[in-house]
């Protein structure tokens, strides 16, 4: 009777080890045919396969963006930003057009301001591997000073996609810090 009990003890810690191995697989990514045998309740309509395959020249490109609106470098901006451009802003308008008209757009505003510091809290590299496009994702937190004294200051989230080596797209969600 102990060798049976044993020999189920064996079997179960056996077969508890391969499940563990299927959702240890699951859960990383590493078994896509695991992967897909979730049932999700719903269907990614743009992409569910992204790696982070992008380069890290094109990930030092886009966080100097932000550096360059923090020092005011709209020379600098424009170099990284496509010859036409899209851009979702956060307040719901959009824009799609060439790179020297956005740019008047967004100096306009910047010089509104004595000062913008960015707190980077993180970015991700993401490449839609289906879709052969590279993004960056990031999370900051950007206190915006006026000339006149307001002092604004907001989280928020930004996609950035990387065609040719500069920004073709821009998308930014923004949510008050006040």
């Amino acid at each position: 009777m102990k060798r049976v009990f044993f020999l189920f003890g064996i079997a179960a810690i056996i077969a508890s080890c391969q499940d563990n191995a299927k959702v240890e697989a699951t859960s990383t990514g590493k078994d896509s045919a695991n992967k897909m045998a979730v049932d999700l309740p719903y269907t990614a309509s743009y992409s569910s396969n992204f790696t982070n395959d992008v380069s890290d020249a094109d990930l030092k490109m886009v966080l100097m963006t932000y550096k360059d609106w923090a020092d005011g470098n709209m020379a600098n901006l424009a170099k990284s930003m496509g010859d036409s451009v899209s851009v979702d802003f956060n307040d719901g308008s959009r824009f799609n057009g060439v790179n020297a008209d956005l740019m008047k757009r967004w100096s306009t505003y910047r010089d509104s301001l004595s000062s913008v510091v960015i707190d980077m809290e993180a970015w991700d590299k993401m490449y839609a591997a289906d879709k052969k496009e590279g993004y960056v994702v990031t999370w900051y937190k950007e206190t915006d000073t006026y000339k006149t004294g307001k002092v604004d200051s907001a989280w928020y989230h930004d996609i950035n996609q990387i065609k040719n080596g500069k920004i073709s797209y821009y998308r930014q969600y923004k949510r008050p810090a006040k």
